[in-house]
């Protein structure tokens, strides 16, 4: 018999795939072991790739009824960030069950999608089942960093894993988000991304003329450095109403009974309550200092100052935002990428959004699905190179109060067991289809 998911996401938060950056971390060879062992149980045959040592992803094409449909990927990553055990109620990677919550890190960020991707599988052995489509399941290393060892290797290495794939769902969204009314009622909504902004991770260089920190120094590049950074973040970027963010504000708006006003954006999402945080970092662009490298001694003028800046980019935007920030800059500021990836967006009303949306309302009738953009990024960058169209669709439910915002890269990391057989539920929906 199949295990629960709760079960399975617990044993999934017990391997350690803590990914530290630069290469570092424990690797996630074990899990992957685990998950490829779970898809040949039910039948599949997986394929495990490795960049580097213990750097594991898990492939397998789940074989469809009907092969001449386009085939819909399914992608989840296996790594998670760090945890401070000290800092946390529960042993971070102790998969405790309690208080109807799974706790852990990776609960919600996401081995709770694994474990229920791979419990909708094991049912459909069981069951002797089998979807319309072929579905193509990755469970990929390093989202939390680069994806040098995952989803950006697998592309551009391993694209034939990919073939016919169309569509893709992974995180983050189709989780509840319990909104009131003004007049007190409840209403849940379920956020779709079908749009992320652009990760843009800029390198600031300034150089000046090194000197003794007593003297006159009117090229001093620590001043030049400060002197745009603060231009820089004091800027105010334009609301930009992308697709995907005029049609979240029109559907949420409407179900909350709030009205629009297109002249004064802020105040109309001010009214939409915990749904608010879902929009108020992408009706616009963002430009945030982050890092600051400058000097080896108090005395000493340095002649390079260094910043890095965490930008995001709203479709549609990127040439017209990168001149506003040279000439925000002004002279003397050298400007470099660290990283940049492209925006993401699909289509706000497609067939996949509307099959997704048939999934969570045959199990939550009432329940309000809009598309959303996502504020940072994630896998769907790398497989969206492959034309293929991604969402964000990883399906909870989860309770008034519960800040799932909150959970992911925090302390106390856990999911609801309630909210994960939901998952379940929803995700063996939109994959049988």
């Amino acid at each position: 018999m199949t295990e629960p998911v709760e079960d399975l996401c617990a044993r999934l938060i017990r391997f350690d795939t803590t990914n530290r950056g630069h290469g570092q971390g424990r690797g996630e060879r074990d899990a992957a072991e685990l998950v490829a062992d779970l898809l040949t149980d039910a039948g599949q045959k997986p394929v495990l790739l490795e960049r580097a040592a213990r750097r594991s992803n898990v492939v397998a094409r789940v074989a469809g009824a009907r092969p001449d449909l386009p085939a819909l990927l399914v992608q989840m990553h296996l790594d998670v960030v760090p945890a401070d055990p000290d800092e946390w109620s529960v042993d971070p990677f102790s998969g405790e069950i309690r208080d109807g919550f799974v706790w852990g890190r990776g609960a919600v960020d996401m081995k709770d999608m694994c474990a229920s991707v791979l419990t909708v599988l094991g049912r459909w052995s069981e069951e002797g089942r089998v979807p319309q489509r072929d579905i193509v399941v990755a469970f990929v290393a390093d989202e939390e960093d680069t994806g040098y060892y995952g989803a950006h290797w697998l592309v551009k290495e391993h694209r034939e894993l990919f073939e016919g794939c169309v569509a893709a769902i992974g995180e983050s969204g189709g989780y509840t988000v319990p909104v009131r009314r003004e007049d007190g009622s409840l209403v849940r909504l379920y956020p779709v991304g079908t749009a992320e902004r652009g990760t843009a991770h800029l390198l600031l260089t300034a150089t000046g003329r090194a000197g003794h920190g007593s003297r006159r120094n009117d090229d001093n590049a620590v001043v030049k450095l400060v002197d745009s950074l603060h231009r820089l973040s004091a800027h105010q970027w334009p609301v930009v109403l992308t697709p995907a963010v005029r049609a979240f504000i029109e559907r949420t708006a409407a179900a909350l009974d709030v009205p629009v006003d297109w002249d004064d954006v802020d105040g109309t999402i001010a009214r939409f309550g915990p749904a608010v945080k879902l929009v108020e970092n992408t009706v616009r662009n963002s430009t945030r200092p982050t890092v600051l490298s400058a000097g080896y001694k108090v005395n000493v003028v340095p002649g390079v100052a260094q910043a890095q800046v965490d930008t995001r980019v709203l479709p549609g935007t990127e040439e017209w935002m990168l001149s506003d920030i040279d000439n925000l800059l002004g002279p003397g500021i050298r400007r470099e990428f660290i990283a940049n990836q492209p925006p993401v967006e699909s289509r706000v009303d497609s067939p996949w959004f509307d099959t997704m949306a048939a999934a969570i309302r045959a199990q939550d009738p009432d329940g309000v699905v809009v598309p959303y953009c996502m504020g940072g990024g994630t896998d769907a960058k790398a497989f969206s190179k492959l034309g293929i169209e991604c969402f964000g669709f990883a399906p909870l439910l989860l309770p008034e109060g519960f800040d799932y915002r909150a959970m992911a890269h925090g302390v106390d990391e856990r999911v609801p067991v309630e909210g994960l057989r939901f998952g379940v539920e929803v995700l063996d929906r939109v994959m049988s289809g």
